[in-house]
Protein backbone atom coordinates (compact mmCIF):
# COMPACT_ATOMS: atom_id res chain seq x y z
CA UNK A 1 0.00 0.00 0.00
CA UNK A 2 2.57 2.54 1.08
CA UNK A 3 6.20 2.92 0.10
CA UNK A 4 6.75 5.35 2.98
CA UNK A 5 8.15 3.61 6.05
CA UNK A 6 7.00 4.28 9.61
CA UNK A 7 9.64 5.20 12.21
CA UNK A 8 9.30 4.92 15.98
CA UNK A 9 10.94 6.34 19.07
CA UNK A 10 13.31 3.35 18.96
CA UNK A 11 14.73 4.04 15.48
CA UNK A 12 14.12 7.81 15.11
CA UNK A 13 17.76 8.67 15.93
CA UNK A 14 19.13 6.25 13.36
CA UNK A 15 16.54 6.76 10.60
CA UNK A 16 16.09 10.54 10.87
CA UNK A 17 18.75 12.32 12.92
CA UNK A 18 21.72 10.28 11.64
CA UNK A 19 20.48 10.02 8.03
CA UNK A 20 22.87 11.10 5.30
CA UNK A 21 20.12 12.59 3.14
CA UNK A 22 17.45 15.10 4.16
CA UNK A 23 14.47 13.37 5.84
CA UNK A 24 10.87 14.56 5.66
CA UNK A 25 8.94 13.26 8.69
CA UNK A 26 5.15 13.15 8.46
CA UNK A 27 3.71 13.22 12.01
CA UNK A 28 0.34 11.53 11.56
CA UNK A 29 -2.44 9.44 13.12
CA UNK A 30 -5.04 7.04 11.76
CA UNK A 31 -7.97 9.10 13.10
CA UNK A 32 -6.74 12.41 11.67
CA UNK A 33 -8.73 13.48 8.59
CA UNK A 34 -6.26 16.18 7.37
CA UNK A 35 -3.50 13.54 7.75
CA UNK A 36 -5.42 11.27 5.39
CA UNK A 37 -5.77 14.16 2.95
CA UNK A 38 -2.05 14.94 2.89
CA UNK A 39 -0.89 11.32 2.83
CA UNK A 40 -1.23 10.83 -0.98
CA UNK A 41 0.78 14.04 -1.51
CA UNK A 42 3.53 12.79 0.81
CA UNK A 43 3.52 9.45 -1.06
CA UNK A 44 3.80 11.20 -4.45
CA UNK A 45 6.68 13.38 -3.30
CA UNK A 46 8.48 10.35 -1.84
CA UNK A 47 8.34 8.75 -5.28
CA UNK A 48 9.44 11.90 -7.08
CA UNK A 49 12.33 12.56 -4.71
CA UNK A 50 13.52 8.93 -4.72
CA UNK A 51 17.00 8.88 -3.19
CA UNK A 52 17.33 12.64 -2.71
CA UNK A 53 14.94 12.97 0.24
CA UNK A 54 13.99 10.15 2.58
CA UNK A 55 10.31 10.31 3.53
CA UNK A 56 9.02 8.62 6.69
CA UNK A 57 5.90 8.72 8.86
CA UNK A 58 5.64 8.78 12.63
CA UNK A 59 2.44 7.70 14.40
CA UNK A 60 1.61 10.51 16.85
CA UNK A 61 -0.30 8.26 19.24
CA UNK A 62 2.39 5.60 19.50
CA UNK A 63 5.38 7.95 19.87
CA UNK A 64 4.46 10.64 22.44
CA UNK A 65 8.07 11.30 23.49
CA UNK A 66 9.11 12.36 19.99
CA UNK A 67 5.97 14.51 19.76
CA UNK A 68 6.92 16.31 23.00
CA UNK A 69 10.62 16.53 22.12
CA UNK A 70 9.84 18.43 18.91
CA UNK A 71 6.87 20.39 20.26
CA UNK A 72 4.34 18.92 17.85
CA UNK A 73 0.98 20.24 19.02
CA UNK A 74 -1.13 19.55 15.94
CA UNK A 75 -1.13 17.05 13.13
CA UNK A 76 -0.42 16.68 10.36
CA UNK A 77 2.96 18.25 10.96
CA UNK A 78 5.75 17.73 8.48
CA UNK A 79 9.36 18.41 9.47
CA UNK A 80 12.38 18.36 7.23
CA UNK A 81 15.54 17.26 9.01
CA UNK A 82 18.95 17.77 7.44
CA UNK A 83 22.14 16.94 9.30
CA UNK A 84 20.06 16.17 12.38
CA UNK A 85 18.53 19.66 12.49
CA UNK A 86 15.02 20.86 11.65
CA UNK A 87 15.17 22.94 8.46
CA UNK A 88 11.44 23.30 7.77
CA UNK A 89 8.25 22.77 9.77
CA UNK A 90 4.83 22.69 8.12
CA UNK A 91 1.65 22.21 10.15
CA UNK A 92 -1.74 21.41 8.68
CA UNK A 93 -2.83 20.39 5.22
CA UNK A 94 -0.54 21.90 2.59
CA UNK A 95 -0.93 21.66 -1.20
CA UNK A 96 1.73 19.64 -3.03
CA UNK A 97 3.34 22.62 -4.81
CA UNK A 98 3.74 24.57 -1.56
CA UNK A 99 5.13 21.56 0.27
CA UNK A 100 7.63 20.82 -2.52
CA UNK A 101 8.68 24.49 -2.62
CA UNK A 102 9.57 24.39 1.10
CA UNK A 103 11.61 21.19 0.83
CA UNK A 104 13.37 21.59 -2.53
CA UNK A 105 15.88 24.31 -1.45
CA UNK A 106 17.36 21.87 1.09
CA UNK A 107 17.94 19.05 -1.39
Amino acid sequence: MSNVKYVTEQDFQQEVINAETPVLVDFTADWCQPCKMISPIVEQLAGEWGGKVKVVKLDADQNPNIMMQYGVMGIPTLMLFKGGEIKERITGFTPKDRLAAKVTPHV
